[in-house]
């Protein structure tokens, strides 16, 4: 089988690598690739922008399966016109995807459907927006209705950071495009966790949940980033708890979407806050995670392709997915500035080093290569992720393997899973 996967990204990388892996596969092509990406597979330029110029990139390569990464191919309908050409796509239509491209319709659509999260409002114009901020109390939560690469999510701690969050909204001065419709929502409080699903478009088989760090400073502080590190452990969630979840959020999620003839075929990323009332839907996403994908795939012991594969044609109820026991950990490096203004092209050492290490893969977010050297070439630079017995051998091996790597710049979070460590047993 050739496989062709859309996407540039650390995420795109570890599909890539899980992908590689499968004894069906002869060939993998990455679209557009980065400098890791290349070194397991064939990597080819496409403008993810440009609808026309991935269909015509998929007619040409007519590969097996296309997977598609990003969620921008997805909100523009590539799984629509490849499906509509007759090749096999692992991804949700546009019409699907707005559970991801629209928080208003997520919210409401949760409504509908009795699917437990948030108290909300949907405004259109500043004064409705005034009008929704006098409603909630502080702290609050703002979000652009569309998508913002991780970055359109303000916690607000009065109404008039609130009101200045909202109208740089409005305005376009926060992401650089005006948006047309933001949500005011309840500032939910507990831990957050990333639970993600393969769909058919009529059955749910669950991922092992992760729990990711978004927040550019340690200690969870500063800005909004689109992650910096993860962990996955049997511990996240007990047996009990996955299948509350399975059977009041992502089950009835997928049956909904089927009843408003918009069935969705893909991953199902429920971003989840468990609170004091329950678990409560924060957000969804309609593709993998990332940096998620890197520590979930990394723990996955069965064959990804016969699973996405099961998704596109319509028969996962027969699907099991057999995962490694223990836990997984990933820590992103960045470059300085991110989520800022940041340089790119600076060159990257040590990686051959870091992968020596046990269980250690290092999978890139942001490089190019360039006669063998490796360069910086995006924000989140490339992530180094492992797997062991236990979550702090998974993070020792994790930090071991990146306090190999050098670049000009270099960051990255040095408390990755400290959540997990001040549980209680």
């Amino acid at each position: 089988m050739k496989i062709l996967i859309l996407g540039s990204g650390g995420r795109e990388h570890a599909l890539a690598w899980a992908v590689a892996r499968s004894q069906r596969v002869t060939e993998v092509v990455c679209a557009p690739g980065n400098g890791g990406m290349a070194q397991i597979a064939r990597c080819v330029d496409v403008d993810l922008k440009n609808l026309d110029s991935m269909v015509q990139l998929a007619q040409a390569e007519d590969p097996a399966l296309t997977i598609v990464g990003p969620e921008l191919p997805l909100s523009l309908g590539v799984a629509d016109a490849l499906a509509a050409r007759g090749l096999r796509v692992f991804g949700p239509t546009r019409a699907a995807a707005m559970l991801e491209t629209s928080k208003g319709f997520a919210k409401r659509f949760m409504q509908r459907h009795n699917i437990p999260t948030g108290n909300y409002a949907v405004c259109s114009t500043v004064a409705e927006f005034e009008k929704a901020v006098d409603i909630f109390h502080a702290p609050m939560v703002v979000k652009a209705d569309g998508l913002a690469a991780g970055k359109g999510v303000i916690v607000c701690s009065s109404r008039s950071t609130a009101f200045e969050a909202g109208k740089s909204l409005f305005s376009g001065e926060l992401l650089g495009a005006a948006e047309r419709q933001i949500v005011v929502e309840e500032f939910l409080e507990g831990d957050e966790i990333s639970f993600l699903c393969l769909s058919d478009g009529q059955h749910v088989v669950p991922l092992v949940p992760a729990q990711d760090h978004k927040r550019i400073g340690e200690g969870d502080t500063g800005p909004n980033t689109g992650g910096m590190g993860v962990y996955s452990t049997d511990e996240l969630l007990e047996p009990a708890m996955t299948d509350w979840i399975l059977r009041h959020i992502a089950e009835p999620t997928v049956r909904g979407m089927a009843d408003e003839d918009t069935p969705f075929v893909g991953v199902l990323y429920c971003g989840l806050m468990m609170t004091a009332r329950g678990p409560q839907v924060l957000e969804f996403n309609v593709r993998f995670g990332d940096p998620e994908t890197q520590a979930i795939l990394v723990r996955l012991e069965s064959d990804l392709v016969t699973a996405l594969e099961a998704c596109a044609d319509g028969r996962l109820s027969a699907t099991e997915l057999q995962w490694a026991s223990g836990a997984s950990a990933c820590v992103i490096a960045s470059s300085e500035g991110y989520p800022g203004s940041y340089k790119t092209g600076f060159p990257i050492n040590g990686l051959d080093a870091a992968a020596r290490i046990p269980g250690v893969q290092v999978f890139h977010s942001g490089t190019t290569r360039n006669s063998g050297q490796f360069f910086t070439a995006g924000g989140r630079v490339l992530g180094t992720t492992a797997a062991a017995a236990t979550l702090e051998e998974a993070l020792a091996r994790a930090y071991e393997a990146m306090a190999e790597i050098q670049f000009d710049g270099i960051y990255y979070r040095r408390d990755i899973g400290h959540r997990a460590k001040t549980k209680k047993p």
